[in-house]
């Protein structure tokens, strides 16, 4: 890791409002380290990024400066910038790689071969047991779990693989120092012990609407594929996926019911050329990463022989539906679902609708 004195000009080039990544890297290419960009002073740097070069030499961020390296001297706590030899390599592959990175937990797992898995903040139940299965599947076949810490399928993602036992990044649209949403607090805790919490966004940063789409290019980046598992046609997770897409990664998609809003995204990615998978070997065997213990992890879920099952399917059903394919009464039926509800087999969704889990 570098001195407290090269991160504090590293933050000051980072931490001036209106001095985004592209100037950075221009600024970069030029001169060579920060020290040397504002030792070229402000006609030098006009140069190259006009007017806005005043900002650095105007603005002065000397206490946030000092929060960062306060920060980063922390135990657990570090910032990675793209001069240092922890940095991910992966991350140097995209268009816009964050100068940098602000880091709980271990900085290693961000170059280990990893697989986004992302989706619906909205899951059903089933999306969201999907989601945890695959994960867990894919985790202990090796490959680092990196998701959103979003609620819904990134989050069942982050505890598939920790229950693997596995590795898991969570890529934050806060600063490192804030956890959005709250209810995530205590799964946010478990990953920055056993995983990483990444941001590009500096400290005190607080949950902005245009800074989720933003990171999620630092997601796919740090990936060797992206896998979708519930998503509305117009969601984040295809913006991640098409960022996978322009950066030369993997999109995978898992099929759903055509009657599921939340499976409309996948069938879009699918007609668009994303690979389908059905277990967790598929993305493993296409990324030549296979472990025979994940061959059939995190698989779909099978026919079941209940015949009630049988007839509820894989997708949300009604009771006035089951009536009819099963010729059951409505009171012979209601008992039968709270067996099967109460024994974790179906889930009761809003709308009084049923849906079968894995």
């Amino acid at each position: 890791m570098i001195g407290a004195e090269s991160l504090a000009a590293w933050l000051r080039l980072t931490l001036v409002p209106g001095i985004g990544g592209g100037s950075q890297r221009k600024l970069l290419t030029a001169f060579g380290l920060p020290e040397a960009v504002f030792e070229a002073g402000r006609l030098a740097c006009r140069s190259l990024i006009g007017e806005r070069a005043d900002l650095l030499f105007d603005f002065d961020p000397s206490a946030a400066i000092e929060q960062g390296i306060e920060w980063a001297g922390q135990p657990g706590q570090h910032i990675l910038t793209l001069a240092d030899e922890a940095y991910p390599q992966a991350l140097l592959e995209i268009a816009d790689p964050p100068s940098l990175l602000y880091v709980r937990g271990n900085p290693a797992l961000l170059r280990k071969p990893g697989l986004a898995v992302v989706g619906s903040r909205n899951a059903t139940p089933q999306g969201l047991q999907t989601a945890e299965n695959f994960a867990k599947a894919l985790a202990g076949g090796g490959l680092c779990i990196v998701s959103g810490l979003a609620l819904g399928i990134d989050a069942a993602a982050h505890r598939g693989a920790l229950a693997a036992d596995g590795d898991t990044i969570a890529v934050i649209g806060t600063g490192a120092d804030r956890i959005y949403p709250p209810r995530n607090k205590a799964l946010a805790q478990a990953i920055a012990d056993r995983g990483a919490i990444v941001s590009e966004f500096p400290l005190g940063t607080p949950a902005i609407a245009t800074n989720f789409p933003r990171r999620n290019r630092i997601i796919s980046g740090l990936s060797r594929g992206v896998l979708v598992v519930e998503a509305a046609p117009e969601s984040g997770s295809l913006i991640t996926a098409r960022l996978a897409g322009e950066q030369g990664r993997e999109v995978f998609a898992i099929p759903g019911s055509i009657h599921s809003p939340v499976a409309r995204g996948c069938h879009k990615l699918i007609k668009q050329g994303a690979k389908l998978v059905e277990t967790a070997g598929d993305v493993l065997e296409e990324l030549g990463h296979f472990s025979s213990d994940a061959k059939t992890g995190g698989s779909l879920p099978q026919n079941d022989e209940d015949p009630l099952l049988a007839a509820l399917g894989h997708a949300p059903c009604s009771l006035d539906d089951l009536v009819e394919y099963t010729g059951q009464s409505a009171d012979r039926l209601l008992p039968q679902l709270l067996l099967l509800e109460l024994s974790g087999r179906i889930a009761l969704l809003p709308g009084n609708r049923y849906q079968r889990l894995a």
